[in-house]
């Protein structure tokens, strides 16, 4: 009982410092809701209001954004959060950070179940509790910890249905089959990982799952087929495989470029010049799609397993990774080297080592199909459970092979060059990249249409800059737009003629566009009208009102200026000096 009460004081504690490092502060680290997240935020605000996404389709299983078709399931869940706080950070953020603290949870209880190891699954769930990687997508309205909580959530009960003993095993075999079914509800990676992963699991462990109750096994056929039926069809039939035709590598439009330049190289290296040159068979059996495509494959997997992805450089999108960063501490290299090697030599059952070693080199496949996908962190996030196991078991292991005393100076040697680690960490995160990330993060925008929206009574039209980031979802989910009228105007495709802007799209006395012919923030007085009122982007501007107001040209009244965090400006608002 004694040992019950440590490991959940243990556990409990854990919790609670994964708690805090991604609730603590959500509303203001990150800086502000980029694109992404604001379109999740105003389709969860239009099903609320509506119970259409906001380009008019009634509860869809596939959300029909301005570029892209969405995964539902986020969606839907931060649907009663953005009810209780509306278009914010916490109505968007919120259900992320829930189920990143979940995650902490369900991978010690995995591991728990996997290895008989109180050690290994409380050190687990701690590194995956501190984990940089973990904590920057628990913070931001991304729907993969979302994903990891269906994946350990399935795994879990699979699991505990293959070991147990008593004739009533399988019983809770549906529960497995459908949180499976749910991961491509929520994440474009996961239509391509779970087909895998439910075969994998099979092949490993078809003994014991044909000895299960044939009811058990249908109920869990069922499951899978009432859950993932719906989404199937509809990457098969609907839009749900439009995504993978913007990233995959198998579309890439410069394929064939790629394919001619390396065909004339060697022609060259031949001495042959000049156009209409035939390929030699040497030339198309070296050079063609296929080896373009494995070459891509190939260099994805390096790159995403390299110690550059992993420990020193990361992602190189801000958003994803501290800049200067890898996703996990340097000093957790020598752990995962070290447990990556004990377990795969222990005396583990040789199934569990097969299906680690899937669980990392299929979790990367994914991503590895994708254009970008070598260093792209959220498409990556399935192999960060297994990584963090190994990470675990390499400590726990190593540890255990060495004299007492030695055991204990390493530890202690460890977890010194891990707290300093983690304090840089914690300074990156909370001082510094605020500001590095402010544009990344589409600072400034919530601002900006605040003072729209607090001036918009004194003008006739409105007019939303285009130079720069596309404005709509900015605007509509900054403004909480009413979607049944977004929808009904068919945002952004409506347009109409303004002069001096030509043909724009507008909604109401909102219009999008940006003045014509004009070179500098000079011309502006000649195109703008009395009655209008123009937010300009600092950039188009590419003049420092803030510091110099007194260059603001005599034709033009500056209404207000809208800053970045950093002090730099952002926005104008602008009207026609009377």
């Amino acid at each position: 009982m004694s040992d019950l009460i440590k490991r959940n004081k243990i556990l409990l504690a854990i919790i609670v410092i994964a708690t805090i490092l991604r609730i603590w502060r959500i509303d203001q680290v990150p800086v502000s809701l980029f694109g992404d997240e604001l379109d999740v935020g105003y389709h969860a605000y239009s099903i609320l209001k509506t119970g259409k996404d906001y380009m008019g389709n009634s509860w869809p299983l596939h959300f029909h954004s301005l570029a892209e078709w969405r995964t539902p399931l986020y969606l839907y869940s931060a649907v009663p959060t953005v009810a209780l706080f509306g278009i914010s950070p916490l109505g968007v953020r919120l259900p992320a950070a829930i189920f990143g603290i979940a995650n902490i949870w369900l991978l010690y209880l995995l591991v728990r179940e996997l290895t008989k190891n109180q050690r290994v699954a409380c050190l687990s769930a701690f590194v995956l509790a501190v984990s940089p990687w973990h904590i920057q997508y628990s913070r931001a309205g991304f729907e993969v910890t979302q994903l990891l909580f269906f994946l350990l959530f399935g795994l879990l009960f699979f699991f505990k249905e293959i070991r147990r003993s008593s004739s009533s095993h399988g019983r809770w075999l549906w529960v497995a089959s459908a949180s499976f079914a749910f991961m491509p509800w929520v994440y474009s990676s996961a239509k391509l990982f779970v087909p895998i992963l439910l075969l994998v699991l099979f092949l490993l462990w078809y003994k014991p799952l044909l000895k299960f109750k044939r009811q058990n096994l249908i109920k869990a056929l069922v499951a899978l087929v009432v859950v993932g039926g719906p989404i199937a069809y509809s990457i098969l039939f609907g839009g749900g495989a439009a995504r993978f035709s913007y990233v995959g590598i198998f579309t890439d439009p410069t394929l064939e470029q790629e394919v001619g330049y390396a065909r004339s190289q060697e022609a060259i290296a031949r001495g042959e010049l000049g156009d209409g040159l035939v390929p030699t068979l040497k030339d198309r059996i070296y050079h063609n799609k296929f080896t373009f495509w494995g070459g891509t494959i190939a260099k994805n997997y390096l790159t995403s397993l390299s110690s550059s992805f992993l420990f020193s450089d990361g992602d190189p999108n801000p958003r994803h990774s501290i800049t200067g960063m890898g996703m996990f501490y340097k000093v957790e290299f020598f752990a995962l080297i070290a447990g990556v090697t004990l377990f795969f030599t222990s005396k583990y059952n040789w199934r569990y080592k097969v299906f680690m070693a899937f669980w990392i080199l299929g979790g990367v496949l994914p991503s590895a199909l994708t254009r970008d996908g070598g260093n792209h962190a959220t498409r990556l996030i399935l192999i960060l459970p297994p990584l963090v196991v190994c990470i675990a078991y390499g400590i726990s292991t190593f540890i255990d092979k060495l004299p007492k005393q030695i055991a204990i100076w390493s530890l202690v040697l460890y977890g010194s060059f891990w707290v300093v680690l983690f304090l840089g960490y914690q300074d990156f995160y909370w001082v510094h990249n605020p500001r590095d990330s402010e544009r990344w993060w589409h600072a400034g925008w919530q601002q900006a249409i605040q003072a729209v929206k607090q001036h918009e009574s004194e003008y006739d039209i409105v007019i939303v800059s285009t130079k720069g980031e596309p404005p709509w979802t900015f605007f509509a989910a900054w403004y909480a737009y009413p979607p049944e009228k977004w929808q009904k105007m068919n945002m952004p495709n409506t347009t109409k003629f303004l002069e001096g802007y030509g043909e724009i799209s507008y909604i109401d006395k909102f219009y999008f566009g940006s003045p014509q012919n004009v070179v500098n923030i000079y011309d502006y007085g000649k195109v703008m009208k009395s009655g209008q009122l123009y937010l300009a982007s600092a950039d188009e501007v590419n003049v420092n009102l803030i510091r110099e107001p007194d260059r603001t040209p005599g034709d033009l009244q500056l209404i207000e200026s809208i800053a970045y965090p950093s002090g730099e400006p952002a926005f104008y608002l602008f009207a026609k000096s009377e």
